[in-house]
């Protein structure tokens, strides 16, 4: 795994509210898809995504300990990796690390690879492979234009 970021997702109660506070910020959001609002940071993104979509996307909610009624998670951390292989490779190392997998490797509904893991205190991170967001020698990410 590299030393990087790519992206930091807030899960959100209310996506057009949190996406106009952040465009109100000076924030460009760029529209992909409806469903999720995405801001470049420099070299890393920013994503709004309801929190719901988020719990269901990473398997939280399916896991036996998610309690209902407990609220769905905040954030995840995202680390695009540059090939499908290195997505696997990212998560055995988190599982090896003492960290739980959460969403083995699997194709994504947006055409990607991807999975979750959670480290030792619970925090959750993506790995994916996403060859629609380009990852430059330096690590930074950057939406397509």
């Amino acid at each position: 795994m590299e030393p990087r970021i790519s992206i930091v997702t807030l899960g959100v109660e209310d996506l057009d509210r949190a996406a106009r506070f952040y465009e109100a910020m000076g924030l460009k959001r760029h529209r992909i898809d409806d469903g999720v609002a995405f801001f470049q940071m420099g070299g890393m993104i920013l994503a709004l995504w309801p929190r719901r979509e988020l719990a269901a996307d990473s398997g939280l909610d399916s896991l036996p300990a998610f309690e209902p009624g407990v609220r769905r998670p905040a954030s995840a951390l995202a680390y695009n990796a540059r090939s499908d292989a290195e997505v696997g490779e990212v998560l055995a190392e988190a599982e090896k690390a003492g960290g739980t997998i959460i969403k083995p490797a699997q194709r994504a509904f947006w055409g990607g690879w991807y999975g979750y893991f959670a480290d030792t205190e619970g925090n959750m991170w993506e790995v994916a492979h996403n060859p629609a967001f380009p990852i430059d020698a330096n690590g930074s990410i950057s939406l397509p234009q």
